[in-house]
């Protein structure tokens, strides 16, 4: 699956940016990609963290969609290649993350980029990983942006019972089952950030959900919690949508609708 993944990626039209540089983050292999802008604009960076139920992607099958929230929000991306189950099980995604963003932070400045306006962002499992990479790293971030995150291991919430939103429940507990090192792990709040009692220190973020998705209902309740906690949230639910659709503008309009969506976000908060 990995194989064909990355076939499919290879066929995938690939947008022209500016600089696009593979770099090695303490020993966490990215992809740094900086579109042509104004400097100004150009010195926002998004950490960007691959979907693929953590066992699948790579800075190879998500290298069009870099290019694309590089362009369409006008800010630099760097891409993580983070350890993947289940040859690398939890914690290795978020520690490798970790080490990514402390890399940034470090060098931020000879890359030409302003280490006070990083971003997490993230779809599916990366949208997890972004969350948690904000919870473990208060005040390091300038917002998060969460498309469709994978947050409850516990699968709790009604809209689990969709037959197919591009994600089915039996899917979305085996990605579990490979990420969970140990069962207890389903547990720890750096695994499911549902559990997490630090959401009130998160900044300005947005979460977005698609509709017919067996995630909806918890990126809604997700969204809920964060608000309540006292953190500023904004929550947007694209109509007839289904998991996945983020990545592919060649078969849903709704794909741009959500790229422009976090620009404007983007915009206004960092």
């Amino acid at each position: 699956m990995r194989a064909e993944a990355l076939a499919a990626a290879e066929l995938e039209p690939k947008e022209p940016v500016d600089r696009v540089e593979d770099v090695d983050a303490d020993g966490v292999r990215c992809r740094l990609y900086v579109p042509d802008l104004a400097p100004a604009t150009a010195q926002r960076t998004i950490l960007f963290l691959h979907g693929g139920g953590f066992v699948f992607g790579d800075v190879d099958t998500h290298d069009g969609q870099a290019r694309r929230l590089a362009n369409r929000t006008g800010s630099a991306v760097l891409a993580v290649d983070y350890r993947r189950p289940p040859e690398h099980p939890f914690p290795a995604a978020p520690d490798d993350v970790d080490t990514a963003l402390s890399w940034l932070l470090v060098n931020a400045a000879a890359y030409g980029l302003d280490l006070s306006r990083v971003v997490a962002c993230g779809d599916s499992a990366g949208g997890n990983l972004a969350l948690v990479a904000a919870l473990r790293n208060p005040n390091a971030l300038a917002a998060t942006v969460l498309v469709y995150p994978f947050v409850d291991a516990a699968m709790g919430c009604p809209s689990y019972v969709a037959p197919d939103g591009g994600l089915t429940r039996a899917e979305a507990g085996w990605y579990w089952e490979q990420y969970a090192a140990r069962p207890e792990d389903l547990q720890d709040a750096d695994l499911a950030p549902y559990l997490a009692t630090g959401l009130g220190t998160l900044p300005p973020t947005l979460v977005q959900v698609a509709e017919h998705d067996v995630l909806a209902d918890e990126d809604l309740e997700l969204a809920r919690r964060i608000a309540a906690a006292g953190a500023p949230v904004e929550v947007t639910t694209y109509r007839g949508m289904i998991h996945g659709f983020w990545r592919h503008p060649q078969l849903f309009d709704a794909a741009e609708e959500a790229l422009a969506e976090i620009a404007g976000f983007l915009d206004r908060h960092v």
